[in-house]
């Protein structure tokens, strides 16, 4: 039988279990239930409960239309709107000040959950001696929604983010909690991929999250915001499909029928961001953070460019592959032809207002691309400007500024799922249970594969995070020298079935993306 361990919170006392050497405790509220009035408002402080409250058993994931992991294979079971709680894996609920790593989900704000097989914390926690915590925060309409007509009646109360402020919530409450569970408060590294990955480049440059975390690590994340503007069109036809006049008004529909409001309004098409540097939003992030001028007061990735981001360590990087996760998840986009493409990415520059000519652009992706001996076929080519354009660019972007303002390091992932005969490569999302040691999550061999080899890569990239959040450097001795980051020499360390640090890797095409036009 499993032994219980108990703590003392500021809110009151936890009962977690104790399993294979590492304490859980599941489920743990963060905030008060997001009902009610506080539908669309910033996150409140829990309320206290008496006696000892179980921690056993995970919380449900925030409302969201399935699929909500298409990586995992797993849909959350138990979906409700009272869903902020989190996740703590630690070695021992002593005095150690262990170094604290919280996770912030993806699935492009609108799915997911920290509760999700592939993100338990038990094998970094036990590895390398540090404290991890998951969480769930609002997501889709409940946690993007945005307009002036939202929040409370302080004109200083935000509008729009309330997912975001829910991270910030439960990076509060680490601060104020995680000592009791073994943690450092002051030395917490806050870890995101996808859409997770974006908000961590969102929290960087919020006011709300100053001093709440002390080292960075953005997965397949690069800043994205969109405006206010865009959000308040969304809203408007959110509000025509649910025939209401009033945004307020929002707070009384039931979650199914805004769920199903909400799936309208994204088939109909996105706002996506008009000002994102030229890498261009998917449009499934439709539903994102808001440039609202309090929240989020500027666009985040201008905020990098000027050297506004929170001076802290960042690692930071990308999947060769990222685009191929989505390119064969409709069955007509898995061998276009090169018209096809054209036109594809034709609409995709014109949405995101960049400049770029399509044949240009395949032309010079198809010359570095064949100079380096890699394929050229339209998929290949279209795999890798999509890439590009939405992950990547971005991320080198932000690298390349953070890079003036704190120590800076980037990675590339090219490990390549064996899922599909091949046609997945090294895409989105694949990196996660090499980083989590959890390759055996249900699914993840077919998805990421197994073996001594896959083994080996987990082992050095653990080891390669568990160092980042305790120095703040990467480099361990399985590595190569890992140089920061910095515009001459571009340093990257390639994790894959080759690990080596290579400078500038598909430079060319980068330096397509950074002049003024093609």
């Amino acid at each position: 039988m499993s032994a219980m361990t108990t703590v003392e919170t500021t809110h009151g006392r936890l009962q977690g279990v104790e399993e294979g050497g590492v304490r859980v405790f599941r489920g743990v509220p963060y905030a008060s239930p997001p009902v009610g009035e506080l539908r669309f408002a910033a996150p409140q402080p829990p309320l206290p409960w008496p006696g000892t409250r179980p921690a056993l058993a995970f919380g449900p994931a925030a409302p969201q239309v399935p699929p909500a992991s298409p990586v995992a294979g797993e849909v959350p079971a138990v979906q409700d709107e009272d869903c902020l709680t989190l996740n703590i894996w630690t070695p021992g609920t002593d005095q150690a000040r262990r170094p604290v790593l919280v996770w912030v989900h993806g699935g492009g704000f609108t799915g997911g959950a920290g509760s999700l097989a592939l993100y338990h914390g038990a094998r970094l926690a036990e590895r390398g001696d540090v404290v991890v915590v998951t969480f769930n925060y609002r997501l889709g309409i409940l946690g993007f929604c945005a307009h002036p007509g939202l929040g409370s009646d302080d004109p200083a109360s935000p509008r729009a983010n309330w997912g975001l402020l829910d991270q910030v919530a439960a990076l509060r409450w680490v601060n104020e909690n995680i000592a009791a569970f073994g943690g450092d408060p002051d030395n917490v590294t806050v870890v995101g991929e996808s859409a997770g990955g974006m908000s961590v480049c969102d929290l960087m440059v919020m006011p709300a999250a100053v001093g709440l975390f002390h080292r960075a690590v953005v997965q397949s994340g690069p800043p994205v915001a969109v405006s206010m503007a865009a959000a308040e069109a969304r809203t408007a036809r959110l509000l025509a499909v649910l025939g209401l006049a009033r945004p307020d008004a929002l707070r009384e529909v039931p979650v199914a029928a805004l769920l199903d409001a909400q799936a309208r309004v994204l088939a109909g098409g996105s706002a996506a961001a008009e000002a994102d540097g030229g890498t261009g939003v998917p449009a499934g992030l439709a539903l994102a953070p808001v440039v609202d001028g309090t929240s989020l007061p500027e666009d985040p990735s201008a905020v990098f460019e000027r050297g506004g981001s929170a001076p802290v360590p960042l690692l930071i990087g990308t999947n060769r592959d990222e685009a191929k996760l989505f390119l064969v998840a409709d069955p007509q986009n898995r061998q276009p032809d090169e018209a096809t493409v054209r036109r594809r990415l034709d609409r995709a520059f014109a949405a995101a207002g960049v400049r770029r000519s399509p044949e240009r652009v395949l032309d010079a992706y198809r010359a570095a691309r064949s100079a380096r001996g890699e394929p050229t076929d339209p998929r290949e080519l279209w795999s890798a400007i999509e890439t590009d354009r939405i992950f990547r660019i971005g991320s080198l972007r932000a690298a390349q500024a953070h890079a003036q303002v704190a120590p800076t390091y980037s990675y590339l992932f090219t490990w390549e799922s064996p899922a599909m005969h091949g046609a997945l490569g090294a895409c989105h999302a694949l990196e996660i249970p090499f980083v989590f040691g959890t390759l055996d999550a249900p699914g993840m061999d077919r998805f990421a594969g197994s073996g001594e080899d896959a083994s080996a890569l987990s082992q050095v990239m653990m080891d390669a995070w568990l160092a980042f959040a305790r120095t703040g450097r990467p480099g361990h001795a399985a590595l190569p020298t890992w140089p920061p980051y910095d515009s001459g020499r571009r340093a990257t360390m390639v994790l894959g079935p080759t690990i080596e640090v290579v400078e500038g890797p598909m430079d060319q095409e980068r330096a397509l993306w950074e002049a003024a036009a093609v």
